[in-house]
């Protein structure tokens, strides 16, 4: 199995970016897909997920109504849209499978992309 993110980049506060991740290896359909974060110095944080057939959607709440995670099954593609970026949100973004558990819990996931980095200057 293989999750590959991409899309990272140095923007500036105010900018949109938008984030991919690439599945191999696993029936994607099969999988719930999430998107995490992790800022320097910082845990690892749930940042938005979304389920197998993509009509469950959740958000953290210093996310919503900026960013927009969506699926393509048959692309077998997760994406997370970023808008209006703050200097706050520069991390390094993970995606990540599961079959189940809570959405929000790193734990419940079971494989892990390598990460794209995010840096937003002000």
């Amino acid at each position: 199995v293989q999750l590959q993110a991409f899309g990272g980049g140095l923007v500036q506060a105010g900018d949109s970016l938008t984030l991919s991740c690439a599945a191999s290896g696993l029936v994607f359909r099969d999988y719930d897909m999430g998107w995490f974060r992790q800022a320097p110095g910082k845990e690892r944080e749930f940042v938005a997920s979304i389920n197998w057939s993509g009509n469950i959607l959740h958000y953290e709440n210093f996310v919503k109504g900026r960013f927009t995670i969506s699926r393509d099954n048959a692309k077998k593609t997760v994406s997370l849209q970023m808008t209006s970026l703050t200097p706050e949100d520069t991390a390094v973004y993970y995606c990540a499978s599961t079959k189940g558990g809570v959405y929000y819990n790193p734990t419940s996931y079971d494989y892990w992309g390598q990460g794209t980095e995010v840096t937003v200057s002000s």
